[in-house]
């Protein structure tokens, strides 16, 4: 076997709704790519008033495992649930029970190839392509196309403005940046929109975790600085501390989050943390999206971020999965360990997340 393509992707993705009508559905999410592709999503479970975990992957064009990655997961869960088996990756095992009360409890809403332009042109043209093909700034052809998704959310997106001058934020206004480009605006790309209406449209989706690759490592938030847990008025809402975010190591600004949201996240990362050890023995790092580096516009502090500026939106914690060993396009047969690695975290998170946070928010 080999990595998908994006028509592969498609395929799969309808395939599944198709074989399992009453367990999955295909959604066309509503913002072309500037190419114009669609990006599709699928509903795995029956809502029914239940909470519901959003799984992101390939907002990053070279990192090839995560679409992947959640093609296979998304049959594995279907497959087992419909014969009413359990699920083995290397030495872990979840039972049929497992299965069972994961259906019985959580939603999944699966976007494997959100950045499906940027994918083509990896795949195609230049294999260590980040962003996606916007092509305003670039005539086509060159490193000024493109904006970073996973820089473009409306999250602390002004880094000049709300950061301090030194701090080390990963995140670029210029639009010739081959990486980080943040975009013209805020939620200025259709992919990120895509997000975005997937959440606003979905109340109950109460956590979000965004597979990337290359380092191996769980974070949860914060990516703007050390999270802390004491003063509340220390929060990215509070332009008083816009010349301070964001320096490693400092006492003056830590990134607000209740006692019991960090808790959760920290006890859900380190249940996928140890899923993955089972399966074959990777260790994992668990840590805030900060110990990486700085960051801004990132995907899962904009979910969790939202319920603080709206109390009409719902609480959203979020994480990033890092999968793999520093390298973006391993060989097909080390990727098909990483899937089977992440799959058992994947589990483990969806199996952990609802008693873990129970403190956090009411269940439905």
């Amino acid at each position: 076997m080999a990595y998908m393509n994006v028509a592969e992707i498609e395929t799969a993705i309808e395939a599944l709704a198709g074989t399992y009508p009453t367990a999955c559905q295909h959604l066309e999410l509503p913002y072309l790519s500037h190419e114009g592709r669609r990006i599709s999503a699928l509903r795995i479970g029956r809502p029914a008033s239940r909470p519901a975990a959003l799984l992101l992957g390939g907002l990053h064009a070279r990192e090839w495992v995560p679409p992947d990655l959640l093609i296979a997961l998304s049959a594995d869960l279907l497959e087992a649930q419909a014969r009413h088996t359990g699920l083995r990756y290397g030495s872990r095992y979840f039972p049929a029970g497992d299965i069972d009360t994961l259906f019985d409890t959580v939603v999944l809403y699966i976007v494997p190839c959100a950045n499906p332009d940027g994918r083509h042109f990896t795949q195609t043209s230049d294999p260590m392509w980040r962003k996606n093909r916007n092509p305003a700034h670039g005539n086509g052809s060159s490193s000024c196309c493109g904006v970073d998704i996973n820089r473009n959310f409306p999250f602390l997106w002004d880094y000049r403005a709300k950061f301090a001058q030194d701090a080390d934020v990963r995140t670029s206004d210029n639009p010739c940046d081959r990486q980080v480009y943040r975009g013209d605006g805020p939620a200025s790309e259709p992919e990120t929109r895509n997000v975005i209406h997937l959440l606003d449209s979905h109340p109950e989706i109460h956590w979000m975790v965004d597979v990337h690759s290359y380092v191996p490592a769980v974070y949860h938030v914060w990516g703007s600085d050390e999270p802390q847990t004491t003063n509340a008025a220390m929060t990215f809402k509070n332009p008083a501390f816009d010349t301070v975010r964001g320096r490693k190591g400092d006492t003056a600004y830590k990134e607000f989050i209740p006692a019991s949201d960090l808790a959760s996240v920290q006890a859900v990362a380190m249940a996928v943390a140890q899923a993955v050890h089972d399966v074959r023995g990777e260790t994992y790092a668990v840590s805030p999206s900060f110990e990486l580096y700085p960051t801004s516009g990132t995907s899962d502090d904009y979910a969790y971020s939202r319920h603080m500026l709206d109390g009409s939106k719902s609480k959203v914690l979020g994480f990033t999965v890092e999968c793999g060993r520093h390298t973006f396009q391993p060989t097909w047969a080390e990727a098909e360990n990483i899937i089977r690695d992440m799959s058992a975290g994947l589990v483990a998170f969806l199996l952990t997340a609802p008693d873990a946070t129970s403190r956090s928010f009411p269940m439905g």
